[in-house]
């Protein structure tokens, strides 16, 4: 019987399927790494261009933060500008007011009645002064509440003093003006 070798037959069998293995391995190595690097690419290609957009954003927000400043800015200058003419106009209004509550006081006091100090702290109005009797106190009081520029007489109080060697009688009284008709008669 004749005997072949086989062995060398099926060893360069075994190399060659070994050397495709190999370069199947290596070409899907490379695809592989092919693949991977363009989904690489493209990814860092997306988060490139989102990060663009977002400075692109952050500047834009940049801009209007500055402008929401400057509009606060502005309403607080308006603000500024408004208390300024409200200040005004009240000074305007009530420079009226004394010329009117001095007028006032003089043409409705009594003769027995003299005014010792007058004092305003807004519409309200304090009358202290010495009175010759009561009857004089109470003239005064219907006085003012006639005038149509004052309103609630109210009487604090009287008390009998002596001034000069003279019997008098010294009161309290607070008055308030009448804000609508101050501002009807300008």
């Amino acid at each position: 019987m004749i005997r072949i070798n086989l062995l060398p037959h099926r060893e360069l069998k075994r190399k060659a399927r070994q050397q495709q293995i190999a370069v199947l391995a290596g070409i899907v190595s490379f695809l592989g790494i092919i693949i991977i690097w363009g989904i690489y690419t493209i990814i860092a290609g997306k988060i490139e261009y989102q990060n663009g957009r977002n400075q692109y954003l952050n500047d834009q927000i940049a801009i209007l933060d500055k402008e929401i400043l400057e509009i606060r800015e502005i309403k607080t200058h308006i603000k500024e500008l408004l208390a300024r003419k409200q200040v005004v106009e009240t000074l305007q209004n009530s420079r009226a007011e004394v010329v009117h509550l001095l007028d006032q006081l003089v043409r409705l006091l009594p003769d027995g009645v003299y005014l010792q100090s007058i004092k305003q702290v807004d519409r309200d109005i304090s009358l202290v002064g010495y009175a010759q009797s009561n009857a004089w106190v109470s003239t005064l009081m219907r006085n003012l509440e006639s005038s149509p520029w004052l309103e609630s007489a109210l009487l604090v109080e009287i008390k009998s003093i002596i001034v000069d060697n003279m019997r008098q009688n010294e009161f309290n009284m607070k008055i308030k003006l009448k804000q609508t008709l101050i501002n009807d008669h300008q």
